[in-house]
């Protein structure tokens, strides 16, 4: 995800935020909980778990959200309860960027990490392979990754992982094509705005894409392998529920986050997505 950048217009799919509303209750007596969300994967496995709330109670509302930007603020100013979209990461740097610390009003936690999507190599001609080596490449082969800071670390280090690039010792994921100490064959690294690299493959050798940005173009059936669950990227920027600080605890939300971590909603995202996006425990 990109820095947050304020001004930018939201497209949303409810009528105006400021009308969005709040907690209550509904015409069944079912207290509401009103949560935004990006369309997929989050806003689809929120509506996994629409029915599993109802039977405790809760009337789970999800507002999708066309431009994410607005998302977190929304969340600010309670006109969401919660939110489904960002990592830790970047929701510590709305939080900064907001100039909001903890116990101010307006300041956002997260109630729990929900999931991951990983980054994964992906080609045009996979041919059923689920792993990757330097053997698989030539001299002068294209390997695209994006290009900004966050993604491109973690592109390297999946790079890393199967031995077709050699990071210098404890780049991290702060790692920059600076940090590439060797290459396994003489590969190029063709950075691109990571929204863009699906479009992009069929003019390289092998891409790494976002599982979102994969998802959207339709692409992911032409994944080879991906970062895993106890990588150090999915521990970092696994999907979380954000809400206010004073709402972590709200019986509502807790309710939403055991849900979304339950076997049955595990179950749905293995099968929804194959592998795109990935439960955390």
């Amino acid at each position: 995800m990109k820095k947050f950048v304020f001004g930018l217009l939201a497209l949303v799919l409810c009528t105006g935020i400021s009308g969005c509303g709040s907690s209550g209750e509904d015409s069944e007596g079912l207290t509401k909980i009103k949560v935004g969300a990006t369309s997929s994967p989050h806003a689809v496995i929120l509506n996994a778990a629409k029915e599993k709330m109802k039977e405790q109670g809760f009337d789970l509302e999800i507002v999708e959200f066309t431009d994410w930007a607005r998302i977190n603020p929304a969340t600010s100013d309670q006109s969401l309860d919660a939110n489904y979209f960002q990592h830790q990461p970047f929701l510590d740097g709305y939080n900064a960027d907001s100039n909001y610390a903890s116990g101010q009003d307006g300041y956002l936690v997260s109630a729990g990490s929900i999931h991951f999507e990983p980054l994964g190599i992906y080609a045009n001609d996979p041919a059923g392979r689920t792993t990757i080596s330097a053997d698989d490449l030539s001299d002068g082969d294209k390997i695209a990754v994006p290009n900004d800071a966050t993604n491109e670390a973690r592109a390297l280090l999946l790079l890393d992982k199967y031995g077709i690039i050699k990071l210098k010792e404890g780049a991290g994921i702060n790692a920059t094509v600076k940090d590439i100490e060797s290459k396994a064959k003489n590969i190029e690294i063709y950075e691109v705005e990571a929204s863009q690299i699906p479009s992009k493959l069929p003019d390289v050798k092998i891409a790494v894409i976002n599982g979102n940005y994969a998802l959207d173009a339709n692409v992911s059936d032409k994944l080879i392998c991906c970062e895993e669950v106890n990588d150090e990227a999915a521990q970092t920027y696994a999907n979380v529920i954000a809400v206010r600080e004073e709402k972590k605890d709200d019986a509502a939300v807790k309710a939403l986050v055991e849900i979304l971590k339950s076997d049955d909603i595990k179950a749905f995202i293995d099968e929804e997505f194959s592998g795109v996006v990935v439960s955390v425990q």
